[in-house]
């Protein structure tokens, strides 16, 4: 918008994108309203007694850690990181998962998180490698995320998340061999650093694992909408990506005040069509509501325009494990395959009946695929 317009002009700019940004806002939840329907019946049934959520009484949230940091990035957010040490195979009380205590050292395991999440999204696969106790892990929140920094003003973008990772590494673990492990967004920013940082794929990277991510065209996705409202949708992407902070404060109330909506768009989004556990949708729905809108439409542009097939060249020389959900509808399973097209050596597990946090819907499969690969590095 131009500062010198009159002040007429420019309310009735900011009206007209208000009236954009609400359009856009309609038509999606118009999109997704018979879904939310069925789900509301799913919600219901999911409160009888009869039925059993496997993870009830798991206790969510804090896991044991070793050391605790922060990281300075390059623009001054300082990001929360936690290392989790090898200890030696001592049994560590997580049963859902019987897991051999291997012997043979593994290179330091760096978690890199998704978009509107933290890391609390390797719950399952953090427990079990305790569980193991040979492996050294890195965790840590992105930038406007969990616990990390967020910025005062300006757009986030994958380049700068490529450099907080990069510190990351420096400051957790500045030699020795490493396999970097990416959800998501975390999967992008992988790519981002290997565009910026190929020598580091050469000397240092035995392995990349990517969860449920993509190397480009996201514009494309329909999220499981019909055609027409994905068509009606798409030429307005960019004025909610400039909208910032016209509809952040109010989308905040809204989100807080209809948590049973949240939660059954959470489960539509972010689960495949398996019966999902109540406990562990909440718990993401959960890490979803911690990440303000404002950070999560500054993140928009970036993620939005994402494109790093070009990027996957650096990867070559390196072994790839990609994972997905093979009903996940924000990153779909055609993603991870493109990513496969362009890393002929790389395995590809399609993980059935699973969405886009398919590492917590079935973490058996998941933390089997990423043993395997693990062992044969």
């Amino acid at each position: 918008m131009n500062a010198l317009e009159p002040a007429p002009a420019r309310r009735r700019t900011a009206a007209k994108t208000a009236g954009l940004v609400s359009a856009l806002v309609g038509v999606a939840a118009a999109g997704v309203a018979a879904g939310v329907a069925t789900e509301r019946l799913l919600l219901r049934r999911s409160r009888r007694p009869e039925v059993q959520d496997p993870h009830a009484e798991e206790q969510f949230g804090q896991l044991p850690y070793d050391e605790c940091l922060t990281v300075r990035t390059s623009d001054g957010l300082d990001l929360y990181v936690e290392v989790v040490e090898p200890n030696d195979g001592i049994d560590v009380d997580f049963d859902y998962l019987d897991l051999p205590h291997a012997t043979s050292a593994e290179p330091t395991l760096i978690f890199v998180h998704g978009f509107a999440l933290d890391m609390g999204t390797f719950y399952f696969q953090r427990s079990a490698l305790t569980r193991r106790g040979d492996c050294r892990m890195v965790f840590y929140d992105q930038p406007g995320h969990g616990r990390s920094g967020r910025l005062d003003s300006g757009e986030y973008n994958l380049d700068d998340l490529a450099d907080g990772l990069k510190r990351v590494i420096d400051e957790t673990t500045p030699t020795g061999p490493l396999v970097l492990i990416g959800h998501s967004m975390g999967g992008m920013t992988i790519m981002a650093m290997a565009d910026h940082y190929p020598e580091l794929f050469l000397e240092r990277v035995a392995g990349v694992v990517f969860i449920s991510t993509s190397a480009g065209e996201l514009a494309q996705v329909s999220l499981g909408m019909p055609d027409f409202v994905t068509r009606f949708t798409r030429p307005l992407m960019p004025v909610l990506i400039g909208s910032g902070r016209l509809t952040s404060g109010v989308v905040d109330s809204v989100r807080r005040a209809s948590t049973d909506l949240a939660w059954l768009l959470t489960r539509r989004y972010g689960f495949g069509s398996a019966p999902a556990s109540r406990a562990l949708v909440s718990f993401v729905q959960q890490m979803n509501s911690r990440t303000s809108t404002d950070v999560l439409l500054r993140y928009l542009r970036t993620v939005y325009t994402h494109e790093r097939i070009a990027a996957l060249d650096e990867l070559k020389r390196t072994k790839v494990l990609v994972i997905c959900g093979d009903e996940d509808k924000l990153t779909p399973p055609s993603h991870s395959a493109e990513i496969v097209r362009n890393l002929p050596d790389a395995r590809f597990v399609a993980v059935p009946q699973a969405g886009h946090v398919a590492l917590l819907e079935r973490p058996d499969i998941v933390n089997a695929a990423l043993l395997e690969f693990l062992e044969q590095l």
